[in-house]
């Protein structure tokens, strides 16, 4: 793939709004449950339906994500995970599979890392852009900076709460896409998605060109399509974490079970128009 890995997430994108859907967007953490094993994940995911992968870099004190996630990070910190594995998975996935390849992270890590470095190698290895959940726009010079310079893109997450005048500040300075989270809270299934999510989307399009994609809660086939009626794009993580843990130890039913699931939500995605 030509071009740089922002332009190749938004020529995704862009094929997949030209299709009159929306994307399917899964999120896996590195080193979940090996780093080996993380991979295999990730490259089920999207021979299963997934357009985008984002790759968690699992993180000690995950504010934002629910049990689930946690559980993952801790075993994957546990197992001595570290940067240089996250951006491993991110090569190993891109070069499998060809997908654009996000690096979700908290803003920490990158801090501490070095910003610069971090996209650097980020972007070497074909990495689209990173999405990081916890970093103030008014304090994202530095990093956008470095991504600006690596062709990576920066996802900034915007909630139900935001107002109107905060959408066009934090869209402003996005670029890729924009996560929106479908409720207020902690990352996790759940058995409905959240009634601001619609509006959210609708206020955010208002104010911006990117795609607008929603993510916390979607678990099932039915939500996907639900939120694909709206939305530019769905993102699922914790659904496909969990079904990881529900095959074991068992290395053939895991990656298994997972391009089930994608396959599943694809056809929920695409039956949401």
């Amino acid at each position: 793939m030509s071009g740089t890995g922002e332009q190749h997430l938004s020529s995704v994108l862009a094929s997949v709004r030209d299709e009159g859907r929306a994307a399917l967007i899964g999120y896996f953490p590195a080193g979940y449950p090996t780093v080996e094993r993380g991979v295999a994940a990730a490259v089920a995911m999207a021979e299963g339906g997934c357009d985008v992968i984002e790759i968690g870099l699992p993180y000690s004190d995950p504010v934002l994500d629910g049990p689930v996630i946690q559980n993952a990070d801790v075993v994957a910190l546990r197992g001595g995970v570290r940067i240089a594995d996250v951006i491993r998975t991110v090569r190993d996935v891109h070069a499998a599979t060809g997908v654009p390849v996000l690096c979700m992270t908290y803003w920490n890590p990158v801090d501490r890392y070095g910003p610069e470095r971090f996209a650097a190698e980020l972007a070497a290895a074909g990495g689209a852009g990173c999405i990081l959940p916890d970093l103030p726009v008014e304090e994202s010079a530095e990093w956008r900076k470095a991504a600006e310079g690596h062709g990576l893109a920066t996802v900034f997450v915007v909630a139900p709460s935001s107002r109107d005048d905060r959408l066009a500040t934090v869209t402003a300075a996005a670029s890729g896409f924009v996560y929106a989270a479908s409720v207020m809270g902690v990352t996790g299934a759940r058995t409905a998605v959240g009634s601001g999510a619609a509006d959210l989307v609708r206020r955010t399009q208002a104010v911006t060109d990117l795609p607008v994609c929603v993510g916390l809660g979607v678990s099932t086939a039915e939500q996907a399509a639900e939120v694909a009626a709206f939305a530019d794009g769905v993102i699922v993580g914790t659904a496909f974490v969990k079904r990881l843990d529900e095959s074991g130890e068992d290395t053939t039913a895991g990656p298994a079970g997972l391009r089930a699931l994608a396959a599943d939500l694809a056809r929920g995605v695409r039956a949401g128009r």
